[in-house]
């Protein structure tokens, strides 16, 4: 008699999957709010007479936070592959909060000048150092913790716990919306959410502290140093570069369909409230789509996803945008971003398993970081590239037209690099074999 094959232990393992994305969380709300009330932030710190200007100027100093990534990749990702993932999710944590506390705090540039934005700067470069070896970390450590040929499912709830963010800080802003009116919410009302975000640090302090090292980790024998660290990525710069190209997608559909949903809402003439509701629905969606296709990863393999949905990317998002902007509504503006939830999501929870795969285990936090983050500082900056564009041409669909460029460049990575990836053997150490993920 044959005896059923055990279970993997989803829930001896479930309180790491919290600890670790509950700064993961923490990291993407500020980023949520920040991109929802862009406006009023820039009209608070960059005071003009221009209204397109100053939400320029909120756009770039949101986007220049992800210029620190690289730096924070290879300097936080180097302390994490020599020191551990467990101290390295704390540091990461410590400079996020000081950053989100700098920006919840600073008074306006009205009170105290040009010291304002200067600060605000501040804060938004610390996030963006931090947030450079933060969501390689988690996506190194659940890939590490991941009972095998789960690994697809288990990284996807680093995307997943993003997701989460998208919508808490969307209802956020939707109840502030209800009980403040326009001119409460520009003077102060977008400073609440950041306090409810400073507020919840402690709490996600006490999660972290109580991370165990993964195992992969402590099984691993010599570990290099910072120096040997940097050496390897620099000799595999290509392979960085592939990973680069790889993620570009991710980044640029994500920062469209939520962090940009409000202001582009606004571009529209949409109803702001409405904005916010098709921001928290997309979040939903991705948080549906992330684990499904990651588990569907684990079975058919990575490569047939990316490849099916990069080239849906290429063939449907610039018409749908412009379907949406010939007569915008609210329903045609959630069609289209829920069916750019599905995209990405199916897309990212593929991505992001697949990159841990090819990146050695040495190097694994800070190869990871260094790829994603270089991506970041390109994607990131889509809702100022994307309103400078609309501004330039006044064309209100080429946000679609961003988002097939990058889809493109990410195809042809999928196609062409990482032919031969480090895909993960039995004991989860990794093996040189074929793209069979």
């Amino acid at each position: 008699m044959t005896l059923p094959r055990p279970l993997p232990e989803p829930r001896s393992r479930a309180p790491d999957i919290v600890r670790v994305a509950s700064g993961n969380f923490l990291e993407m709300y500020d980023f949520m709010v920040f991109g929802y009330f862009a406006a009023a932030i820039g009209a608070a710190y960059f005071p003009s007479d221009d209204p397109l200007g100053t939400l320029l100027k909120s756009l770039a100093t949101f986007g220049v936070g992800f210029l620190m990534r690289p730096l924070g990749a290879v300097i936080l990702g180097s302390f994490t592959d020599r020191y551990g993932r467990r101290k390295g999710l704390l540091l990461t944590l410590a400079l996020m909060s000081i950053g989100i506390v700098t920006l919840a705090v600073t008074p306006a540039y009205a009170t105290i000048g040009v010291l304002a934005p200067v600060l605000i700067l501040f804060g938004r470069l610390l996030q963006g150092f931090s947030a450079g070896a933060e969501l390689g970390n988690v996506s190194v450590y659940l890939a590490e913790i991941a009972p095998p040929g789960h690994k697809g499912f288990y990284v996807s709830w680093q995307s997943a716990s993003q997701q989460v963010a998208v919508v808490v800080a969307a209802l956020v802003g939707v109840a502030l919306s209800s009980v403040l009116d326009a001119a409460q919410l520009a003077a102060w009302g977008w400073r609440i959410p950041l306090v409810l975000g400073c507020a919840v640090v402690p709490f996600i302090f006490l999660l972290r502290r109580h991370l165990r090292e993964s195992d992969e980790f402590e099984r691993r024998g010599e570990r290099l140093t910072s120096r040997e660290i940097a050496r390897s990525l620099w000799a595999g710069r290509g392979a960085v570069l592939g990973g680069v190209a790889l993620v570009l997608m991710t980044t640029v559909s994500f920062y469209m369909i939520t962090a940009y949903t409000p202001t582009f809402g606004k571009l529209l003439h949409l109803p702001e409230r409405a904005n916010l509701w098709v921001t928290a629905g997309v979040g939903l969606s991705n948080l549906i789509w992330l684990p499904l296709m990651g588990a569907l990863s684990d079975r058919i393999g990575r490569r047939p996803i990316l490849i099916a949905c990069t080239v849906l990317a290429v063939l449907t998002a610039y018409p749908a945008m412009a379907w949406l902007v010939d007569e915008p509504s609210i329903g045609k503006l959630i069609a289209v971003e829920l069916w750019l939830s599905a995209i990405y999501a199916s897309y990212n929870s593929a991505m992001v398993v697949y990159l841990t795969e090819v990146v050695p285990a040495s190097v694994r936090a800070s190869g990871f970081s260094l790829a994603y983050s270089l991506a970041t500082a390109v994607g990131g900056f889509t809702p100022f590239i994307v309103t400078w564009l609309i501004g330039r041409t006044g064309n209100l669909a080429i946000p679609g037209a961003w988002l097939t460029g990058a889809a493109l460049i990410s195809l042809a990575a999928v196609l062409f690099a990482h032919r031969q990836p480090i895909v993960p053997s039995a004991d989860g150490l990794g093996t040189k074999g074929p793209a069979a993920s």
